[in-house]
């Protein structure tokens, strides 16, 4: 569980001899399931140096010329990596943070320049040491799947921002991250309540999480849809309503170029088939058709969404929208990413910090999802036995085996079809008759 820890801050006055000397204006520590987050408020760009000690295991942080802080902070038990810091003075003039450590641990230091939010920032990220190597965690594993057993569909859900990113914040202070999370959870109580469907969640407190690693969970949770819960902002405070966003052509085109350049990379996956012993044309080949598919699919649910949307209240964009968000990117999960309204507008602002209109946001996106696989359900899933969906057919497809897959009788599926025989090509669409 993470926990958003103010560490509080006493600054000595410095004299006027000292005043070029950086100061440290805040602190803030942030504990996610995998990695935790020290942020550093600095009055300037920071110089530092960083070591790593054993027995016991720490990380220093030495910062030049630096007025002294004095820091009490206690981290929880659930911190998987920090125990506690210590601050102390060397050679007068400069500032050592030592950060004890529950484990050994990968840390990754860098600056930020300032934002609409903060101003500049020291940031030490503390990582496991091989993270690619680590075995998943349970929250982490998708679930146990056999050929003959049926499953639910697992959607990915998203809650956008989080830590030390606010996201947007509207005129009564209300933040983009903390909509997003309830948001998100009620989506999640709404999807496992719905037969057939079943919820992984990806940010689950108020943490940092890099764009990629929400996507790695995705894969790793085998989830079969990933959508992302955001509310937007403009400038202008009387914009208003929701939009749904796919990954754009543009987009798609830099992360194929991306994952071709990494596919000596043995985790790199493509609908579950390792690109690392495939020739480079069949590599581009496999990546293109994964590609394709996933996005045509994230257009057809995207669609769905924003209908459903749009029986609750106003749309933004009555079409589904493109951009190259990273966090659509996955080549072999269908992504959409939904803004639910705009927090810059100071009525929406209220409704989407409403938490009737947050349930009611929710189940119209479930309904949505509902409506969706009951045409398009994944193969082997609860939807594809009891739902009508349609079926693209490829390579080494045949109609007893299709008719099997989804308990119909070929025949059925010939007169559903208006089919004179057993032919079929590739990317011909099959309409599955619903059983019953």
């Amino acid at each position: 569980m993470s926990r958003y820890l103010f560490l509080l801050l006493f600054v000595f006055l410095a004299d006027p001899a000292s005043a070029g000397r950086l100061k440290i204006e805040g602190v803030r520590v942030w504990a996610a399931p995998d990695n935790t987050r020290v942020v550093l408020d600095t009055s300037q760009p920071a110089d530092y140096r960083t070591m790593t000690l054993a027995d016991p295991h720490r990380l220093v942080v030495d910062l030049p010329d630096t007025e002294p802080v004095p820091l009490d902070v206690q981290p929880t038990a659930q911190d998987r990596y920090l125990r506690g810091v210590r601050v102390g003075i060397r050679n007068g003039v400069d500032l050592r943070i030592v950060l004890d450590l529950r484990q050994p641990a990968r840390a990754r230091v860098f600056r930020l320049p300032p934002n609409r939010h903060y101003g500049h920032r020291l940031v030490v990220d503390l990582l496991a040491l091989e993270e690619s190597l680590q075995a998943p965690s349970p929250e982490m594993r998708g679930p146990e799947r056999t050929p003959e057993a049926l499953r639910d569909v697992v959607i990915a859900v998203d809650a956008g921002h989080g830590g030390d990113d606010p996201g947007a914040i509207g005129s009564s202070g209300t933040r983009e991250k903390d909509v997003a999370l309830r948001i998100a959870r009620k989506l999640v109580q709404r999807i496992n309540a719905q037969p057939g469907l079943r919820a992984a969640p990806i940010r689950k407190g108020d943490y940092f999480m890099p764009l990629r690693k929400r996507m790695e969970r995705a894969r790793a949770l085998e989830a079969d849809l990933f959508i992302s819960v955001h509310a937007d902002a403009f400038r202008d405070r009387r914009i208003r309503g929701a939009s749904v966003y796919v990954l754009s052509e543009h987009g798609a085109s830099s992360e194929a170029a991306k994952w071709r350049a990494e596919r000596e990379n043995a985790s790199d996956l493509i609908g579950g088939v390792s690109l690392r012993d495939k020739s480079p044309t069949l590599q581009s080949t496999l990546l293109d058709l994964s590609q394709t598919a996933s996005l045509e699919s994230s257009i057809n649910v995207a669609r769905q969404v924003l209908k459903g949307l749009g029986k609750l209240g106003r749309l933004h964009q009555k079409q589904v929208q493109s951009a190259g968000f990273l966090v659509l990117k996955s080549p072999d999960i269908p992504s959409i990413l939904i803004e639910t309204g705009f927090i810059s507008n100071p009525q929406e602002e209220k409704k989407l910090a409403n938490a009737d209109y947050q349930d009611r946001l929710a189940q119209a996106i479930v309904d949505s999802l509902d409506q969706y696989f009951q045409d398009f359900a994944p193969p082997h899933t609860h939807y594809a036995r009891i739902a009508s969906r349609r079926h693209v057919i490829r390579r080494g497809d045949t109609l007893s085996g299709i008719a099997e897959q989804y308990d119909v009788s070929p025949e059925q599926l010939r007169r559903h079809n208006n089919m004179q025989g057993d032919l079929l090509r590739v990317g011909q669409v099959l309409t599955i008759p619903r059983r019953g």
